[in-house]
């Protein structure tokens, strides 16, 4: 019975030195193995075997790409203003013997370091210069950051600034100077368009009067065209069928009242072929002409003198009527 228990407790003593001299790494992890005390080797990912009780290892360390997010710190600008602006930094452990050795706490150095050095570089800049040149104060962070860990086995591939807070009346003031710029852009903007809209509007009145002008003009020609065309056709039937004077005659009197129908038609003056016309209706009518062309016109009367004033024997004894006086 001695026996089984003694053998079950070598089997166990076998086992845990079994357990305790195999160690399995995961990847993109490492370990750091201590023999008595001292630093020995780095363990690889995969299957490794180590002394038990002799060799110690370490916690495992992370070999990927790490993001630690600080806290909002306060910063004061060169214009005396107090931001706090808070960190996002991208860094990876490139030697795990100078991440477990040469610092205590890697962690919490990179972040002393990234305050202090965020601090000296936006020390240096204004508060507009601050806001506008992220790009600048990152890659500034990155160099020293990278320059300082460097010797602990750490590189730092990226450092960004998640937020930068300024004091609450210089909020105030950059939402006025913001909202006036956008005013200032809108009324841009607008008499911009009434501009335009002018420009079109007068275009088009502009090839509207053109189109029209043209138009009227074309209609001035065509109608021109169209009258001379009537008034050569009649001009032509005129004098192809030899009209009577009679009628020409005729013609002349019903364009008369016409001519005299216009409301500020006070005076006209009548051509001298009216009279010739006249002649010729009279001549149509019955009248008398005589053998010279002429109308014949009655005799006129004989003019008789007038007979002399009688006075009366009052008028004629008055003093001063000279003696003889009619």
């Amino acid at each position: 019975m001695a026996d089984v228990i003694v053998g079950v407790i070598v089997a166990l003593v076998v086992v845990l030195i079994a357990l305790r001299a195999v160690r399995i790494v995961p990847q993109a992890r490492a370990g750091n193995v201590e023999r008595l005390g001292r630093y020995y080797r780095t363990l690889e990912p995969g299957l490794n075997l180590v002394i038990p009780f002799v060799d110690r290892v370490r916690r495992l360390i992370d070999l990927r790409e790490q993001v630690v997010s600080f806290e909002p710190r306060p910063v004061i600008t060169e214009d005396n203003l107090v931001v706090h602006i808070d960190t996002v930094l991208y860094f990876q452990v490139t030697d795990p013997r100078a991440a477990a050795y040469e610092i205590a706490n890697y962690l919490q150095a990179i972040e002393q370091l990234t305050v202090t050095t965020l601090r000296n570089v936006i020390g240096s800049m204004d508060l507009e210069g601050t806001l506008t040149s992220r790009e600048h104060i990152n890659s500034q962070l990155r160099g020293i950051l990278d320059e300082a860990s460097g010797k602990w086995g750490i590189r730092v591939n990226r450092v960004e600034l998640k937020a930068i807070d300024p004091p609450e009346s210089v909020k105030q003031s950059m939402e006025k100077q913001m909202r006036a710029d956008r005013e200032k852009r809108a009324a841009i903007l607008t008499a911009e368009g009434v501009r335009q809209a002018r420009i079109l509007t007068a275009e088009g009145e502009k090839q509207g009067a053109i189109l029209t002008a043209e138009g009227e003009r074309q209609a001035a020609m065509l109608r021109a065209e169209g009258q001379a065309t009537a008034i050569d056709s009649v001009f032509s039937a005129v004098h192809r069928n030899d009209p009577d004077p009679k009628l020409l005659a005729y013609q002349y009197l019903q364009a008369l009242p016409q001519i005299a129908q216009g409301e500020g038609n006070t005076f006209w003056v009548i051509p001298g072929e009216v009279t010739s016309a006249l002649r010729e209706v009279t001549r149509a009518f019955g009248g008398q002409v005589g053998q010279t062309g002429e109308e014949e016109r009655p005799p006129e009367r004989p003019q008789q003198p007038l007979p002399e004033p009688r006075l009366s024997p009052d008028e004629g004894a008055r003093p001063d009527r000279p003696p003889g006086a009619a």
